[in-house]
């Protein structure tokens, strides 16, 4: 059905396309919810604010409460159930599980997609609020548990688990970089 409040949209999640027909009001996140299954990214504050709802879109963050779902047709989606590979957890994911990077777990979905996020984002040289040099021709900033906590920072957790995520990431980053 496409009529002047709904709209057929595709959707490549986690790898697998699906096609929705979706209210024109309808956000990603009850998208994903209620139209693909994938109940990994959590609704918390409905309003952007706490980050479970996190999401990769096309590779950048996004909080997926205030992303439009017609915004997202015919982009490729992952969830924290798309981060594992062949069955494989992440090495982020497994730092999170050795370092006890979650305690309840409701908001692990959206914190793990947001490192995944902001790992590449933190790669590819791009500043944070926090980094000292942002000269186009300053130096990569350096990961330190400022920058991550910075980075980060759109992703509440009740639970306090905040040095735990904050070491799991900086241990997994640390690993990547030595493996270059």
């Amino acid at each position: 059905m496409t009529d002047g409040t709904h709209s057929e949209i595709r959707l490549r999640v986690n790898g697998l396309t699906h096609r929705l027909t979706v209210d024109h009001r309808r956000t990603l996140l009850d998208a994903l919810r209620e139209g693909t299954g994938h109940t990994g990214p959590k609704k918390g504050c409905d309003r952007g604010q706490c980050g479970a709802c996190t999401v990769l879109l096309d590779g950048r963050r996004v909080v997926s409460c205030l992303t439009l779902a017609v915004a997202a047709d015919g982009s490729d989606v992952t969830t924290v159930e798309g981060l594992a590979h062949d069955g494989e957890l992440r090495p982020l994911q497994q730092a999170f599980v050795q370092l006890d990077g979650f305690q309840c777990g409701y908001c692990t979905p959206g914190q793990l997609c947001s490192a995944v996020g902001m790992l590449a984002e933190h790669a590819a040289g791009w500043p944070s609020a926090v980094t000292t040099d942002v000269s186009p021709q300053g130096p990569a900033p350096e990961l330190d548990a400022e920058e991550v906590r910075e980075r980060l920072s759109g992703n509440l957790c009740r639970c306090g688990a905040y040095p735990s995520i904050v070491r799991a990431v900086l241990e997994t980053a640390s690993r990547e970089e030595a493996r270059g």
